[in-house]
């Protein structure tokens, strides 16, 4: 079969309808037929060999920045400032960014960090805990993402509804209904970039131990961020720091409903916790894929991946790929390949230390207190693909 058949007869996924789910039987048939699927982007890749490697592929650049106008967004405040981020950023140009803020995100600077986290959970979770039951998503999830992420920027904690809200808003643009969503999306934009904007600039003048005042102060032999450069990654963090977190929470929260035998395994073994955050994100990740984009035109797999062509690397169907993970369920107490719920290669999520770490010590502090959650009402849902997560999550609990 010739390059161009193989692409004709490879499996179709309509990804871009609200309907569509990145966890479907039509997916799993697309995947056990061929490692690749056509879809109204470009190419969708649901195999983790093939996601691994082309995570890494050297004819493959970041893609997202041709998220906006694939939704028929090409311009405006949310696509503008999207094309100029970090994630976008290649090359040289990146790795200089990256060198410039990884200290704000080392290990000791997280580690330093974890009674907070532990502390905020706690207060969250007494707040509901007699009840015996709470929105998960309204009553923890939300607050826990926004309440840490103002600790880990230095901000008032009264800030966390404002910010919370906004960012939610921002990550309307990273689902199927982007388009329909647009002056929301616009709007949050503008006003967490104008906040952002009075943020760092009180840190110029009066910095503390924060992440962005470590970000302002950066610096390598005498480089520095600029100013545009230290505002597109300070909108990032925010923006990425909570709608991820939430939803990660969130679909991890799901998965314990499904699976009650898990949370108590975790309850009995509190260490588990680090192994509970990375099996949640290998079944279900809130970011279900990431893109890349073809410089040129090479040969993979049996088939040329022309210049211009848009992959789509799924990393929720890589994380449950069969040939690698059997048709093993959800277990937290079983060893793993390594899942892609962080990306890979140079752009591998900046802050993946924090959020392992800060979703960790949720479930740990969760398990220690409430018996296995139990579905409670009607949740809401994000589309099942793009950044997906809960809206609403009813549950019902025993207190322990």
């Amino acid at each position: 079969m010739t390059s161009d058949a193989a692409l004709a007869d490879a499996p179709f996924l309509d990804a871009a309808s609200p309907a569509f789910s990145i966890r479907s039987d039509v997916v799993r048939r697309a995947r056990a037929q061929n490692w690749f699927a056509r879809t109204p982007y470009g190419l969708a890749v649901l195999r983790h060999k093939q996601v691994g490697e082309l995570l890494n592929h050297p004819a493959l650049i970041q893609g997202s920045h041709n998220w906006p106008a694939l939704n028929g967004v090409p311009e405006g405040a949310f696509a503008d400032w999207w094309c100029k981020t970090i994630l976008v950023t290649e090359g040289d140009d990146h790795w200089r960014l990256r060198r410039l803020v990884n200290p704000a995100f080392s290990p000791q600077v997280v580690r330093a960090l974890m009674p907070e986290f532990e502390r905020i959970s706690i207060e969250l979770a007494e707040g509901f805990i007699d009840r015996g039951e709470c929105d998960f998503m309204e009553e923890f999830a939300d607050p826990y993402a926004a309440r840490v992420l103002c600790l880990l920027l230095g901000l008032p904690a009264d800030e966390a509804g404002f910010i919370l809200h906004n960012a939610a808003e921002m990550g309307l643009a990273l689902g199927v209904n982007y388009r329909a969503e647009i002056e929301r999306v616009e709007a949050a934009t503008r006003a967490l970039s104008d906040h952002v904007a009075k943020v760092l600039e009180e840190r110029r003048k009066r910095p503390g131990e924060d992440i962005l005042s470590r970000m302002v102060q950066a610096s390598e032999g005498g480089d520095r961020l600029s100013a545009c450069e230290l505002h597109n990654l300070a909108l990032m963090l925010i923006f990425a720091g909570v709608d991820t977190t939430r939803n990660q929470l969130g679909l991890g929260i799901a998965m314990f409903i499904d699976h009650p035998e898990q949370w108590k395994a975790l309850a009995a073994d509190p260490s588990l916790d680090m192994a509970a955050a990375t099996e949640v994100m290998r079944m279900r990740p809130t970011i279900t894929w990431v893109t890349r984009l073809a410089t040129k035109d090479f040969d993979y797999g049996g088939i040329t991946i022309r210049e211009g062509t848009v992959l789509h690397l799924y990393s929720e169907s890589a994380g449950t790929d069969p040939d690698v993970f059997g048709e093993a369920s959800f277990d937290i107490t079983a060893p793993r390949a390594r899942n892609y719920g962080f990306g890979g290669g140079i752009h591998h999520c900046l802050g993946n230390i924090v959020a392992r770490n800060d979703m960790a010590v949720a479930y740990r502090i969760l398990a220690a207190r409430i018996g296995p959650p139990r579905a409670a009402g009607m949740a809401t849902w994000l589309a099942d693909s793009g950044n997906t997560g809960p809206i609403s999550l009813p549950i019902a609990f025993e207190r322990r």
